[in-house]
C-alpha cells in the first residue's frame, strides 16, 4: 500500500485568474503540467490583466 502524503506535502501552483495557491489533486495525476486554474469558474474567467 502506497505511503499517504500530508497536504502540505503536495505540489501547489498559483491559479492565472484569482492568483491564489492550490494544490494538486488526484483527478489531475496524469495531467498536472497542463493544469492552469484552481476551478471551472476561473478558467472561464480566463487570465487576469496584469495590475498596473
Amino acid at each position: 500500500m502506497p505511503k499517504m502524503r500530508r497536504k502540505g506535502d503536495l505540489p501547489t501552483k498559483d491559479c492565472l485568474s484569482c492568483h491564489r495557491p492550490f494544490a494538486w489533486r488526484k483527478k489531475w495525476e496524469r495531467d498536472w503540467d497542463e493544469v492552469k486554474y484552481c476551478s471551472d469558474r476561473c478558467r472561464r474567467a480566463g487570465p487576469a490583466a496584469p495590475a498596473g
